[in-house]
């Protein structure tokens, strides 16, 4: 068993059963970093308080900075029979500073610490997935110039609805991922790290000691807040839950450019080249190419999704202040924060290889259902026919051409003429083509925004 920072008051030893059961070191040790954040900055606010001598706290900040280099390159290596990272770090301090680590837990609670530790995680991830999301919304642009006037087939109920440009199709994405990274800005600079709230009744360092204690310890400061409800600050995790949201949303976003993407690819469209590098065939069918990226991708998101149930489903009952169940906050956000990582990583290579198989849409674009808004159109801004009745015209002569098998480019003047007096081939041979179609939409086409990192 490890030397607790509890257990004075217990005669018995734990039970090794809920010992295991009850330890996070498991996964908590991604908060090392942090934790040495908060000692060190609890380290200064002890010493101003003159509760540390000066031999005292440099023996802790030394051992706290060796803890801290170890963690940074990738040295670091916790100790799986501890309860959790705080009793780690702790214990190393410990052999590494002597009696001086009896006083680094002064004043000071694990509720404390762990919010603290969260909030620097959430904000360190916070940099790396707005990052990697912007690498994906660069190659989705780059894509969107490749084929900036290509003809594209648009869906709705997913039946061919009318023709589009591919760059105003992929850039539809963009404008998704563009609100996600919106959101995580808001996030970011909504996100404020407190300090010094004790278990939940707060401190008796001043918030002088501590506000001197960040200015020289090297943390990000920007971040940092007066805190106002101790209570609260331990027994909040809103912001666990809002960064799963937003994490959720993205994860919605690449689930349904998956979902298109898969589809596409199919034999029965045929319209999407999918990367070789990121397909896998079948171990009976020879044939296949499989779009297992894509497919593992749209899979992800039930995980995703209920990481952020789990989350909201372990807050809803909790009475103040802080309560154990809140331990298990952790496990669902690090595995949301590494999926959306890898998946964005991932998709930004994928969006950059994938092609446009140009003939097969080429030959989709003939289908003549796809301009039939086109002509109900024309009748409507050309002829003055009132949109009720441009339907109904339009409408019986799809009907028409399908009952006959008769293409309606085929269909002589006379036929045309009794649909209605204005309809002929020259009009129809104006009307239903890719380029009238999409240069007669007059509202503003999709745009390429400036990305500037924050």
């Amino acid at each position: 068993m490890d030397k607790k920072m509890w257990g004075g008051r217990f005669k018995k030893e734990i039970d090794k059963d809920f010992f295991e059961f009850q330890k996070s070191i498991n996964y908590d040790h991604k908060l090392a970093e942090y934790d040495v954040y908060h000692s060190l900055i609890h380290v200064g606010a002890l010493a101003a308080a003159e509760i540390l001598s000066k031999d005292e706290e440099d023996a802790l900040v030394g051992a706290l900075r060796e803890i801290l280099s170890q963690i940074k390159k990738g040295k670091f290596k916790f100790d799986p029979e501890c309860e959790d990272i705080h009793s780690d770090i702790q214990n190393k301090v410990k052999e590494k500073a002597g009696k001086a680590a009896l006083k680094l837990h002064t004043l000071r609670s694990r509720n404390d610490q762990v919010v603290f530790d969260e909030k620097m995680y959430v904000l360190t991830q916070y940099i790396e997935t707005i990052k990697l999301l912007s690498n994906l919304l660069e190659e989705i642009f780059k894509k969107s110039q490749d084929y900036e006037k290509r003809y594209f087939i648009g869906y709705t109920h997913t039946q061919r609805a009318q023709v589009v440009y591919f760059s105003d199709y992929i850039l539809a994405y963009g404008q998704m991922l563009m609100r996600d990274y919106d959101r995580l800005v808001k996030f970011e600079e909504g996100l404020k790290i407190h300090i010094g709230a004790g278990a939940l009744a707060g401190s008796p360092l001043s918030p002088d000691y501590y506000r001197r204690a960040i200015s020289i310890s090297g943390v990000i400061r920007k971040h940092f807040g007066e805190l106002s409800s101790p209570m609260d600050h331990v027994s909040s995790r809103d912001f666990v839950i809002e960064f799963l949201s937003i994490l959720a949303i993205i994860q919605m976003h690449l689930s349904r450019m998956s979902e298109d993407m898969i589809m596409y690819s199919t034999r029965e469209f045929d319209y999407l080249d999918l990367p070789e590098e990121f397909c896998t065939g079948s171990s009976l069918m020879p044939h296949k190419k499989n779009a297992d990226f894509l497919e593992l991708v749209r899979g992800s998101t039930g995980k995703v999704y209920g990481s952020l149930f789990s989350v909201l489903t372990t807050m809803k009952g909790l009475p103040l202040a802080y309560n154990r169940d809140m331990q298990l906050d952790k496990e669902p956000l690090f595995a949301s924060v590494e999926t959306v990582k890898d998946e964005l990583t991932i998709m930004a290579k994928f969006i950059k290889k994938l092609k446009l198989k140009k003939d097969n849409i080429d030959n989709a674009l003939k289908d003549e259902h796809l301009y039939a808004t086109e002509i109900a159109e024309f009748l409507v801004m050309k002829k003055g026919v009132a949109f009720k009745d441009a339907h109904d015209i339009v409408g019986k002569l799809i009907r028409h051409s399908e009952e006959k098998k008769v293409k309606i480019q085929n269909i002589s003047d006379k036929l045309l003429s009794t649909f209605h007096k204005d309809l002929n081939k020259k009009i129809l041979t104006k009307v239903m083509n890719p380029k009238y179609a999409v240069l007669s939409k007059k509202t503003a086409k999709s745009k390429i925004p400036k990305l500037k990192l924050h």
